[in-house]
């Protein structure tokens, strides 16, 4: 697996990590770090840590105007996650379908 989709699971693999990402996509603009951690009962300290690792899994883009920060969500490297999970959505279809089709040759046996 490569690092870059590494990186997106293990971003999104924290419940508050998710809940950021999820609040900054329900914004629909960027909003600063100060605004999202008013939305958390962590420091903004904990909060800037997580944004952080989001950024670095490239679902967080940073811009600075002045003294703030702002954060803008990218949920285009889910697309690879989704790529990534599909190809074994496919995999228990057809094990899943073969286990029917077993089960009712077995059903028809009886």
């Amino acid at each position: 697996m490569s690092t870059r989709i590494n990186r997106i699971f293990k971003a999104i693999a924290d419940p508050t990590r998710r809940e950021i990402f999820n609040v900054l996509i329900l914004a629909t603009t960027a909003l600063t770090i100060t605004q999202i951690s008013e939305q958390f009962d962590i420091s903004r300290q904990g909060v800037t840590k997580h944004i952080k690792m989001l950024k670095e899994a490239g679902l967080v883009e940073m811009k600075q105007t002045g003294r703030e920060s702002y954060c803008l969500a990218d949920p285009t490297p889910l697309k690879e996650v989704y790529s990534w999970i599909t190809a074994y959505e496919k995999f228990w279809d057809d094990k899943l379908s073969n286990l029917g089709d077993f089960l009712d040759n077995s059903a028809k046996q009886s």
